[in-house]
């Protein structure tokens, strides 16, 4: 599939494809005119890769763990280090505080609604 296909089916702008691709994380072919040509296992891949992104791992961590991942969302480590399970480990905690973070803001944000809207329903002043 070209570039375009890939963008539309992942919800991922093509220059974060390229982005991807120039960092080592997805490969494309190349047709004889120069058009990337992305195999449908990429599909797969770059959703790994938004994920990842998304749960705040930076890029140079991404790509060192993709090797070990087979299948969206399993990860396996035949070889793994004891420096990447650290970084791993750093980054599982970071990504705990941040769910915290969030779940409070989110709850505070629920509240607030909540009273507002129980407020317009009264009529009373907020």
């Amino acid at each position: 599939m070209r570039i375009g296909e890939l963008s539309e089916r992942t919800g991922t702008p093509r220059r974060l494809l390229r982005y991807y691709e120039e960092q080592g994380l997805i490969v494309a072919d190349r047709l004889p005119n120069g058009y990337r040509v992305y195999d449908e296992s990429n599909v797969d891949r770059v959703m790994q890769i938004r994920g990842l992104l998304d749960a705040g791992l930076p890029t140079r961590i991404i790509k060192q763990i993709l090797p070990c991942l087979n299948k969206p969302r399993v990860i396996h480590f035949s070889d793994a280090t004891p420096e990447m399970l650290e970084t791993l480990e750093n980054e599982r905690d970071r990504m705990t505080a941040r769910i915290r973070c969030l779940t409070r803001n989110r709850d505070a944000v629920a509240e607030y609604l909540s009273v507002v809207r129980e407020k317009l329903a009264t009529g009373s002043p907020t």
